[in-house]
This record gives C-alpha cells, sequence and structure tokens, in this order.
C-alpha cells in the first residue's frame, strides 16, 4: 500500500526544514548536531524510496506479465 498522498507531502515538507536546519546548524552546532540532522534526511528520503521502489515491484507483480521473471508467485 503506498503512502498517502497527505503523508509524502509532510514528509517532503519536513525534508525541506530539515534541510534549512542543516544549513544553519552547520555554521554553528557541532558535528554532532549535524550528523543526526543529515541521519534524519537520509531516513526519511530513504523511506520515500523504498515506497516508490514496492510501488514498481506491485505494479510488476500484478501484471501477469509472462515475462515477469517471478511470475504470480507474490500474489
Amino acid at each position: 500500500m503506498a503512502l498517502s498522498e497527505k503523508v509524502e507531502d509532510k514528509l517532503k515538507e519536513a525534508e525541506g526544514v530539515l534541510r534549512d536546519s542543516l544549513y544553519w546548524a552547520s555554521k554553528n552546532e557541532r558535528t554532532s548536531t549535524i550528523s543526526a540532522i543529515s541521519h534524519i534526511l537520509m531516513e526519511i528520503d530513504s523511506l520515500l524510496k523504498l515506497d516508490e521502489y514496492q510501488d514498481k515491484l506491485e505494479k510488476i507483480l500484478n501484471k501477469q506479465d509472462p515475462n515477469n521473471p517471478f511470475g504470480g508467485f507474490f500474489k
């Protein structure tokens, strides 16, 4: 099941806010703070990418294409 549009939008909004925070943190904060913000950004990005890949896999598996290397195994 894909992320809802609202959840995806909010995650992207959070990414923007965190990127801005990272910019300002890079000027004044300790490296541990910068690292923590970067880690959160990576986690959000990974979540969005994983959801995208799962959607693509579901489309492939639902096609019932004879060239599908997975066949109907995952249905």
